[in-house]
């Protein structure tokens, strides 16, 4: 799994190839078919780890609404630093969610559960449209896999304002 990453991250999905992972991992083709049966199981593999590295930014819960909501962009600040390949795959699954039922599944249960946490931050914030608010994180961190160099001023922006600045 971790070379299907490596390799999305390299190639992005339509490029990813099992015989590409086999080698690289240094196994038969056939092999990887014990393990991993098809290309779609394969992205599912990559898709659920992707969201495991994600989860390791999730708020904590110990901390006020306002300190929980800037450590949680403080780390995905530091994640888009420390793993910038985790944000271009993130990128191919979400082009891919488009067109591919089974990768939007696992894409949107991540952000089911993002979704619900920052919600209730905001919530607990005393935010008039928490909802909204959520849409603003969650399109600034997909906007700025692009562009990774700005997101530590971006994510500190967003943490800023919620914290009355």
């Amino acid at each position: 799994m971790r070379a299907a990453f490596a390799l999305v991250a390299e190639v992005g999905l339509e490029g990813l190839r099992l015989r590409q992972v086999a080698a690289a991992v240094g196994i038969d083709q056939s092999t990887l078919h014990h393990h991993v049966a098809t290309k779609a199981e394969l992205v599912a593999a990559v898709a659920e780890h992707a969201a495991a590295l994600l989860a390791t930014t999730a708020p904590p819960s110990h901390l006020a609404p306002a300190d929980a909501l800037a450590a949680h962009l403080d780390a995905l600040a530091d994640l888009v630093a420390r793993r910038p390949e985790l944000f271009t795959v993130t990128a191919e699954l979400d082009l891919r969610a488009r067109r591919d039922p089974s990768v939007r599944a696992a894409v949107e249960g991540q952000e089911a559960g993002w979704r619900a946490v920052l919600t209730g931050l905001f919530t607990a914030l005393g935010e008039p449209d928490p909802a909204a608010r959520t849409e603003l994180v969650i399109a600034a961190v997909k906007g700025v896999r692009l562009a990774p160099d700005l997101a530590p001023r971006v994510l500190a922006q967003l943490g800023a304002t919620d914290r009355g600045k």
